[in-house]
């Protein structure tokens, strides 16, 4: 029940922090952040006129948030990831919606790989699978997180759906990898792992195991490798590494 438990509060914290974060988005002068939303906000706010969701009311969801919604939909009617079926919601129940411009769409604002997927989806008519861009942004982190939450306990599945899903918009290898870490990482959380210093050495054991698709750098004790790269897998683990380091940089009393 305990896992279960927190498989659901990382669905729901997820899609809270997405309407807590309508109202405020972006605002880079933290003065008139403050000045239009005060010194503390607790509750779902209204987007201010001229920025961006403007027209939205409080407690709804930006994109990134519908587009949440659309994989974990699938994820419950399939019991699974279904990429044809993610790809069927995006097109009719999303794509439908858009004309390729910043500030439109469901939430008010569409983000640039969704932009760039629509325009070759729908523009140009190509196909699931040839519409990856370049976009280093975290669109994927935000609907994979629900991947990652459905297959918390197989590590295996999670990196092969979550590379899957991501490619779909954004194809570089960074990008993807920083995504499947992410998801990784969520993962450990979801099974009741603190978010420690040890946490680095759970998931590089995952690497080891041929569990998650990095390449290991070190072997045990920093010593170096015993097994020489291999092909599919992402060409570094410093995704994996960095939450353990700053776990420690927290602890850190200098």
């Amino acid at each position: 029940q305990k896992l279960q438990d927190r498989a659901a509060g990382a669905i729901m914290g997820a899609l809270i922090g997405d309407a807590l974060g309508l109202g405020p988005h972006w605002y880079y002068d933290l003065d008139a952040l403050r000045r239009d939303y005060g010194p503390w906000i607790d509750d779902y706010t209204e987007p201010r006129s001229g920025r961006y969701h403007e027209g939205m009311k409080a407690g709804q969801l930006s994109q990134a948030g519908f587009i949440l919604t659309l994989m974990i939909r699938s994820l419950v009617e399939h019991g699974a990831y279904d990429e044809e079926d993610f790809c069927c919601r995006m097109d009719e129940e999303l794509f439908s919606l858009l004309d390729g411009t910043p500030v439109n769409g469901p939430g008010g604002y569409t983000s640039q790989s969704i932009r760039d997927a629509w325009r070759l989806r729908v523009k140009q008519g190509l196909p699931w699978g040839q519409i990856g861009g370049n976009a280093d942004t975290t669109e994927a982190i935000e609907r994979t997180l629900a991947i990652a939450v459905r297959y918390a306990l197989q590590p295996q599945k999670l990196a092969k759906a979550i590379s899957s899903n991501t490619m779909l918009t954004q194809v570089d290898d960074m990008v993807v990898s920083m995504t499947v870490a992410y998801g990784a990482v969520l993962a450990m959380l979801v099974q009741g792992h603190p978010f420690d210093t040890n946490l680095t050495g759970r998931l590089m054991k995952l690497v080891r195991g041929g569990e998650l698709p990095f390449h290991t750098v070190t072997g045990e004790h920093l010593n170096p490798p015993r097994l020489a790269p291999q092909a599919g897998r992402f060409v570094s683990p410093d995704a994996l590494l960095t939450p353990g380091y700053m776990a420690a940089a927290v602890k850190d009393p200098e």
